[in-house]
């Protein structure tokens, strides 16, 4: 957001580093030029200051991609933090996300609570199982139909930062920046804060069996979760997508138990739920419209992919081909559970129950009951990882392209993660962990999520036209990302000409304040004069430093 924060943290560390201003957005220097003749680099010593006093090639904060000892560059050993970086080979990113990664990624962040809790929410809304299972399905083909046209956006455009990227190419910078004002204070956070005050919910339930868990319990363990999801996020990119494709293949074999004990009770004959499926259903606008909120936050998650796609391998492949395994997957998973379900409980006793998954559990597993709570405990963890994994790197995007403090583009010296990012984002998810309470998380992110994702399927049809020529190895037919936007909008509009509320209002009015901050700090690129210093510390405290996309 500070544009003058890049060059005077290069300065203060590096030495007059001949920076020129580029494009009104932000102070760059050369690409492959040196730091000056001062001392440059991340030490052991200094608390980012070289011990040798030798310039690091190749940019600002750690050259060789290692700690500065005596001028070379230390060798990384830990496998987890990937191979080695070669002599004087500039910091940026690494690819290290495959096809297995990339499904695990979108498995493991649509599966998390959702599925075990949000049933009951969504039948109430439609009244009737035929209804509830028409509106689960269409969520999954609207998940699968805006993945597909997110995969063309992301094999256009390779950048980190999803929607944001998009928006930057077909509109300009005034609507990707609310996008990143909008995400990256209010959506990516609390979307992490509901994933994990569900985690702790379950987890404290699995001790505490004669009332509710105590509210500040609850907190407290979602609190330590998003410490541990943050560590591991921050120690590595290849730690964090070992743990994600551990806890998404965790969270498929509860999937399985579900499906396996519902397949075992239709045997039996348990079918009686699931005649008349189409009694009682609701045909209000505004109930159906509800409805799907409820079932895409379960299967919400579908676009995570795309905000790694720096990282990705084989981008133009492995993209897609991740949304077509992962996404059909985790829908047909979502039918074959609703039908376990109903094979156990009524349409009125899961409209009651506050936990579907559990008093599945209790009905069916007998003294193994436990492995339902834990099942979601898994989930869910699992889940917050990869929005954690997801949003960092928007918070990164934006800032690199002066739109957010400098610092949050940086990526740490040795294990190329965007630490910075990272720790912002979870400081406010935490923050809403201790303020808000799950019901009136999800209104919000339901919503003004939805409002982005139709500007995504405008941001496609705009560059259609705009960029008839451009490089698409993926490309969706025309009526795709059309129906989405028709979908969007109606998920935007709907709820609000039905039973208009204030809180609708709000949301509005919150994404669109954010121009109060785009106009002097990004437009006319005024300044806060003691940012620099504060960028400078917290770059040494940190050991990050700027990628090579800040340069030349």
């Amino acid at each position: 957001m500070y544009h003058h924060e890049f060059n005077s943290s290069k300065t203060s560390i590096c030495g007059n580093n001949n920076a020129s201003p580029k494009d009104g957005l932000q102070w760059r220097g050369r690409n492959g030029g040196h730091c000056g003749s001062g001392e440059c680099g991340v030490g052991n010593g200094g608390g980012g200051i070289a011990d040798g006093g030798h310039a690091a090639e190749n940019g600002c904060g750690g050259g060789g991609g290692g700690v500065q000892e005596n001028g070379n560059a230390g060798p990384i050993t830990d496998k987890l933090e990937g191979q080695d970086p070669t002599e004087n080979d500039a910091i940026h990113l690494k690819r290290r996300v495959g096809l297995v990664s990339g499904v695990a990624l979108i498995v493991g962040t649509m599966i998390g609570s959702g599925i075990f809790v949000s049933p009951s929410g969504l039948l109430q809304r439609t009244g009737s199982i035929g209804m509830s299972f028409v509106v689960w399905m269409a969520c999954g083909v609207l998940s699968l139909l805006g993945a597909l046209s997110y995969a063309e956006l992301g094999t256009m455009n390779t950048s980190s930062g999803a929607e944001y990227a998009y928006f930057m190419d077909a509109f300009g910078a005034p609507p990707a920046f609310l996008f990143s004002w909008a995400s990256t204070l209010v959506l990516k956070p609390s979307q992490m804060a509901i994933i994990c005050l569900g985690f702790g919910k379950y987890a404290v339930e699995a001790f505490v069996t004669e009332c509710e868990p105590p509210e500040i319990v609850v907190k407290m363990v979602a609190l330590l979760a998003i410490v541990v999801i943050l560590y591991i996020n921050c120690y590595s990119v290849n730690l964090a997508t070992s743990v994600q494709n551990v806890f998404t293949a965790a969270k498929l074999v509860a999937v399985l138990i579900v499906i396996v004990g519902g397949a075992y009770k239709m045997f039996e004959g348990n079918i009686q739920h699931l005649r008349e499926p189409f009694k009682n259903t609701e045909y209000s606008i505004g109930n159906i419209a509800t409805a799907f909120y409820s079932g895409l936050w379960a299967y919400d998650g579908w676009n995570n992919l795309n905000y790694v796609t720096e990282e990705i391998k084989n981008p133009s492949k492995n993209l897609p081909r991740s949304i077509a395994i992962g996404i059909p997957l985790v829908t047909i998973c979502y039918a074959l559970i609703n039908v376990s379900y109903l094979t156990v409980m009524s349409p009125m006793e899961m409209i009651t129950s506050e936990a579907v998954a559990v008093t599945f559990g209790n009905r069916l597993l007998g003294m193994m009951a436990w492995l339902m709570p834990l099942s979601v405990t898994i989930s869910t963890f699992g889940s917050a990882n990869g929005t954690l994994f997801a949003a960092g790197r928007l918070c990164f995007a934006a800032s690199r392209e002066g739109h957010m403090l400098d610092i949050l583009s940086y990526v740490h010296v040795r294990r190329y993660t965007p630490s910075p990012g990272l720790i912002f984002h979870s400081l406010i998810a935490a923050a809403m962990v201790l303020y808000g309470t799950i019901d009136s998380l999800i209104d919000f992110f339901s919503f003004t999520a939805w409002i982005f994702y139709g500007g995504s399927m405008v941001a496609l049809l705009v560059m259609r036209y705009t960029k008839p020529n451009y490089p698409r190895p993926y490309k969706v037919p025309i009526i795709i990302p059309v129906l989405v936007l028709v979908v969007s909008i109606y998920l935007v509009v709907g709820p609000i000409v039905d039973k208009p509320t204030i809180e609708y209002l709000y949301a509005a009015s919150f994404i669109l304040s954010g121009m109060i901050f785009y106009v002097p700090f990004v437009h006319y690129k005024m300044h806060i004069p003691f940012m620099g210093r504060i960028t400078v510390f917290l770059q040494m405290l940190l050991e990050v430093a700027p990628t090579t996309s800040m340069f030349d």
